[in-house]
């Protein structure tokens, strides 16, 4: 999910029973349960971060505070993981395994995977040194702490770590206390990115074309509109599914991530509203069922996509340990849950700045991929997993009247996680926090990249 604010569920939870029929708090409730329970799940286990803290920071903003007050997370050690009580009775819970993240327990759930623990460090290629860079330009340093600094009256950025990369080195960097170089982040729809890498990989290697059919098992009765979705059309955001996601318990997608534990059997289940390539509709559902082709194309199961993905990427761009979670089904859950250190995602950016490749000059991603990627469709600001400065919308054109380049492009993930790469200034900038709307600070990310390219020309 692109884990927009759940705002309604504190509204339908107050409602109670005058409204159950009609709308379920009951659910909304599980489905805040179940946000509380995964992600300070993974970022206790995974973030090694303090559970109430997440629990203030990320999730209440998340749930909305009536949620928040009836619900209370319960951390456990053996086995480790986080159970979530409401009133009365327990209501979710997520289970931890090394190398795989959390997940929640839900009915369809397959065993787990083994533990994978393992202990991948960065490449020692100059591109970081071991401690934290200050910035050498005034002007950068100033605009790194307006990024950080919340302006009174306006919504809490509560930003956790800034990276600047320019020609391919750190040169500005900034973390919050308990947020370090090796601190994993979540990357909620920053993920949807690392999903364009693994598919480009595999499009590299002759095993998919964009343009084919994406053949999904329950679209196989004749007649059946859906079957002529291509892989293209889920990455773009132009399906026609019908799997609304939206700042609501109630959305097809916030059912999907937290009552299912098929996520992409949901997702292809959803009928098809229009058909596709009408019109653009960001979510996360297109991308689960990417993730489901991508592992059936790889096989092997979640080991064998994160032998794949240590292989042919992240040791590529000499990244550390990375953490990609999975669903009951074992299904890639690549539209959201994806963690990494600040350096690694700055790391993975200088792959698309590079135009698919790798530090060594091996190609990794098809030549045109990452332009193609950054082109928007049907003129909306998104591209194929990439959010995009191309194209005549006015969100577009503001941001680079604000000073980011036409040729900017950005993995956004909501509350603030973002990848901004500008290929005209050989920049990197990266940002992860767990901000407010209505902009999740990207105001000050837009003049941390103008600030960064006048003190760097």
């Amino acid at each position: 999910m692109a884990k927009k604010a759940l705002v309604a569920i504190g509204v339908l939870v107050a409602l109670g029973a005058m409204g159950w029929a009609v709308f379920r708090p009951d659910q909304a409730l599980r489905v805040a349960a179940g946000v509380a329970a995964h992600h300070v799940c993974s970022m206790t286990f995974v973030g090694n971060q303090d559970p109430k803290r997440t629990y203030d920071e990320l999730v209440t903003p998340m749930i909305g505070d009536t949620a928040a007050r009836l619900l209370t997370p319960h951390v456990s050690l053996d086995p480790a993981g986080v159970e979530v009580s409401g009133p009365f009775r327990s209501l979710a819970r997520a289970e931890f395994v090394p190398g795989y993240g959390c997940r929640l327990v839900l009915p369809g759930n397959r065993p787990p995977p083994a533990d994978a623990t393992s202990h991948a460090v960065a490449a020692a290629d100059g591109f970081a040194p071991a401690d934290v860079v200050a910035a050498a330009q005034p002007a950068i340093a100033t605009a790194v702490d307006r990024v950080f600094q919340d302006a009174p009256g306006e919504p809490p950025k509560r930003v956790k770590a800034v990276v600047v990369v320019k020609d391919g080195r750190v040169i500005a960097e900034r973390y919050a206390p308990g947020f370090g170089v090796h601190t994993p982040l979540i990357s909620f729809s920053v993920a949807k990115s690392f999903t364009n890498a693994f598919l480009g990989i595999l499009a590299r290697k002759g095993r998919l074309r964009a343009d084919q059919p994406v053949g999904a098992l329950e679209w196989k009765a004749p007649g059946d509109a859906r079957a002529a979705i291509t892989i293209e059309d889920l990455m773009r955001m132009r399906s026609g599914l019908a799997i609304e996601e939206a700042e609501s318990a109630f959305s097809p997608v916030a059912r999907m991530e937290f009552l299912h534990a098929d996520m992409a059997g949901f997702a292809a289940a959803q009928p098809a509203k229009e058909p596709p390539g009408s019109s653009f509709e960001y979510t996360s559902g297109n991308t689960v069922l990417l993730d489901r082709l991508l592992g059936e194309k790889v096989g092997g199961g979640p080991a064998g996509l994160r032998a794949f993905a240590r292989r042919e990427l992240f040791d590529r761009l000499g990244m550390g340990e990375v953490t990609m979670e999975f669903d009951g089904q074992g299904t890639f859950v690549g539209s959201t849950y994806v963690y990494a250190s600040a350096r690694d995602y700055a790391r993975f950016g200088m792959l698309y700045l590079r135009d698919g490749i790798a530090p060594d000059g091996t190609r990794l991603l098809p030549e045109g991929w990452v332009g193609w990627s950054r082109t928007s469709t049907l003129g909306a600001p998104y591209g194929a997993g990439f959010w995009t400065n191309d194209g005549p919308s006015d969100v577009a054109r503001r941001r680079v009247e604000g000073g980011f380049p036409k040729d900017g492009f950005f993995a956004s993930g909501t509350m603030g996680q973002r990848i901004y790469i500008v290929p005209s200034e050989h920049l990197v900038v990266v940002r992860f926090g767990y901000s407010a709307p209505p902009d999740y600070g990207i105001v000050d990310d837009v003049g941390l990249i103008e600030a960064a390219i006048a003190a760097t020309r």
